[in-house]
């Protein structure tokens, strides 16, 4: 995750930088600049930007407008000791507006939010991701998002998406390893998509197209707080 601060006080930007590194979400660089010129003279580009709107040379407004211009979307969140720009933070995207002095709660609250947008957006610049499986003698790719689940079949993991039914000779061990997040082990013989699920019971999991698959008892409440820190990370729900 790449963060810049650009504020034109130096004690602003310190304290900015220190709460960022008492947050659990971050791991990455923080860049602070003390213009919008030499923030945008740098040309790098960042994840999640702070911005101070009243700077000397070019304000915030401006600076946001020329980031904007460049086809830019990161994250921004200005920051200002004046409310009354809350307006012209709009027409540039803004995600968030921190009124100074800044209290480390709120900021707390902002920057975990900003971090799920962040990688939101990375994901969708990047495209979905792709799992690589052999079938019938050649390699194919499959988007994981449109895996609802895999049920294993005595050697065999049968792959359901939202368009086919797919047969794979692999182990679910090894699937489940390869395709991390937002997928869970509900049950010895199952993998779920927790971005496809419609509802559950104590014994059982609804898919987004009607399905169900079993959910083993001794894993509801494992299952349970994956699913809801799933959601409170920004996970989107199947209806």
């Amino acid at each position: 995750m790449k963060i810049a601060i650009c504020d034109d006080e130096k004690i602003l930007c310190e304290q900015l930088r220190n709460y960022i590194k008492r947050q659990e979400f971050h791991s990455g660089s923080i860049d602070c600049y003390e213009s919008g010129e030499a923030f945008l003279a740098a040309s790098k580009r960042y994840d999640i930007i702070f911005l101070d709107i009243q700077m000397a040379g070019l304000n915030g407004i401006e600076t946001a407008k020329r980031l904007r211009e460049r086809k830019d979307e990161a994250v921004l969140i200005f920051v200002t000791g004046m409310k009354e720009y809350v307006f012209e933070a709009f027409d540039v995207s803004a995600f968030h507006y921190l009124i100074k002095p800044v209290q480390e709660e709120k900021f707390t609250e902002v920057f975990g939010k900003a971090v799920i947008e962040a990688e939101r957006r990375r994901q969708k610049e990047n495209g979905p991701e792709q799992l690589l499986i052999s079938r019938r003698g050649y390699s194919m790719k499959l988007d994981k998002e449109e895996i609802l689940y895999i049920e294993s079949r005595q050697r065999k993991a049968v792959i359901h998406t939202t368009q086919k039914v797919l047969e794979i000779y692999a182990t679910m061990n090894g699937l489940e390893k390869e395709l991390g997040k937002p997928f869970y082990r509900c049950h010895r013989g199952y993998l779920v998509n927790l971005s496809r699920i419609s509802g559950y019971t104590g014994d059982s999991i609804t898919l987004c197209n009607g399905e169900t698959i079993y959910l083993a008892r001794e894993k509801y409440h494992e299952f349970v707080r994956a699913y809801m820190r799933y959601l409170r990370d920004g996970g989107t729900v199947c209806v």
